[in-house]
């Protein structure tokens, strides 16, 4: 395959390579689209060594992954890690592209079942970039301070949320829990966050979910 301007042109993830090199190369922006919701080997992927020192130089990121990232035990830290480093990262129910943006005139795309491919055609660009901004602000914010310890949440937690879906309110929840009412709002604040819920009764459904309101065997 030639490499010429308009054609793909095949990447590798590998550091001094491919992808690596066109990161070291970003000057102003790059916009993340990325389906996983598992830190793994995907040369696309979401976090990488190089975005780190892009931020550092001063390199705008906008960072897009699924809700159920924010509770991978692996990624999610990564991710936190990231927004804490000065990316913007937020998450949907669902990312509809793998998609790697740099200065608005290269996208990365998959190639293959582990390749990838890089492609300076206006056209092509411009798609990318027009599907990552009808998507952003339908994103929520991951909060630079959501770092998940245990990914099933704590005792308490789990607690709390089982009182919310049966319908208390704070202060009965409060109440019952032996916490402050600002905890309680504090603490279902942050559960949104971690989930990705845009709101109390969709956190309960993504807490119900990923099994947090189970019982636990004695």
């Amino acid at each position: 395959m030639t490499l010429a301007f308009d054609q793909p042109r095949p990447l590798s993830g590998a550091p001094g390579n491919g992808i690596q090199d066109l990161l070291a190369q970003a000057s102003f922006e790059v916009l993340v689209m990325s389906t996983q919701s598992v830190l793994g080997p995907d040369p696309i992927g979401l976090v990488r060594p190089g975005d780190f020192d892009n931020l550092r130089r001063g390199v705008r990121y906008r960072v897009l992954a699924p809700d159920t990232a924010r509770t991978a035990p692996r990624l999610s830290t990564r991710l936190a890690e990231l927004t804490l480093a000065g990316a913007a990262t937020r998450t949907v129910p669902r990312v509809p592209l793998d998609a790697l943006v740099i200065d608005a005139t290269v996208v990365v795309l998959p190639a293959g079942r582990t390749g990838a491919a890089a492609f300076h055609l206006p056209g092509v660009v411009t798609s990318a970039v027009e599907l990552f901004e009808r998507v952003w602000p339908t994103a929520v914010p991951l909060s630079a301070t959501c770092l998940p310890g245990d990914a099933e949440g704590d005792q308490r937690e789990r607690e709390l949320l089982k009182l919310l879906v049966a319908g208390h309110t704070d202060a009965a929840a409060a109440a019952q829990l032996g916490i402050s009412v600002r905890t309680v709002r504090r603490t279902v604040a942050d559960l949104m966050n971690r989930l990705g819920a845009r709101s109390r009764f969709q956190a309960g459904a993504k807490a119900a979910d990923r099994g947090w309101l189970a019982e636990r065997a004695s």
